[in-house]
């Protein structure tokens, strides 16, 4: 069987694919990394079997600053239009959630920082890659921007108690996550380092060596079979969740 070929844009360089590129390519897949505006984003989606849209620092409506973000949104538009395997994090869940027709705005209630847990909702019990995850699965969060109202047609697969949106589903296969799941220690410690005002809000023992070292190897026990689950979606041999397909907004 060929290899699933996966596009993943890489919004920001201090986001990398992390652990989750490991996992990804060990369940077989093959890793087309684009980081924009270095590398050129492609035209369309051809020849792609599943797309990846990780995290960044800038805000999903920052085009002024970063015009790329616009070809970012289309593509992951075309790519819930058509049904097309996705896995938008953090920020890649903002823009995907803005393609589609949702909104994000500045979080409320201030941001969320450090290793958390969501909480699955019902649909998420018969969902193709969320159904085997714990009730409580553990995340990482670092974000201030949120998604205020999910895109039309999406289901709430998984919530926290400060912002209800955390993870969704857009016609059958395509996912959006608030949350981190392909960080390391070395990346978040980093992240604590750019963004001090930021990073104060999480608890006082957040980016120590030891938390770090526990919340991402809970994170990894819970996350990695959802990245190959992943790829047996994108290659075919995982079937997407029942329902049925939506014809939603480009941008």
């Amino acid at each position: 069987m060929t290899a699933p070929r996966l596009l993943i844009i890489q919004p920001d360089e201090t986001d990398p694919i992390g652990t989750l590129g490991e996992w990804l390519t060990g369940a077989g897949a093959e890793l087309d990394i684009r980081l924009p505006p270095r590398d050129e984003l492609p035209d369309d989606l051809t020849g792609y079997q599943g797309v990846v849209c990780l995290g960044g620092g800038m805000g999903a409506h920052e085009d002024s600053e970063h015009p790329w973000l616009k070809q970012v949104r289309r593509l992951l538009g075309l790519a819930a239009g058509t049904g097309k395997p996705t896995l938008a994090i953090c920020l890649g869940a903002q823009l995907l959630t803005v393609a589609a027709g949702g909104r994000v705005e500045r979080g409320k209630d201030g941001p969320e920082v450090g290793g958390a847990l969501v909480s699955k909702k019902d649909t998420a019990w018969t969902d193709p890659l969320f159904a085997d995850l714990p009730l409580m699965p553990d995340v990482m969060q670092f974000h201030q921007d949120v998604i205020a109202i999910l895109p039309p047609g999406a289901e709430l697969l998984a919530s926290a108690p400060r912002y209800q949106n955390q993870a969704f589903r857009l016609n059958r296969c395509v996912y959006g996550v608030q949350f981190h799941i392909e960080t390391t220690p070395d990346i978040v410690r980093g992240w604590a380092e750019d963004e001090p005002d930021l990073a104060a809000f999480g608890r006082s023992s957040a980016f120590e060596t030891d938390s770090l070292t526990q919340v991402h190897a809970d994170i990894a026990d819970t996350w990695r079979p959802f990245a190959e689950r992943f790829v047996q979606l994108a290659d075919g041999r995982l079937s997407p969740a029942q329902g049925t397909r939506n014809s939603l907004p480009l941008v």
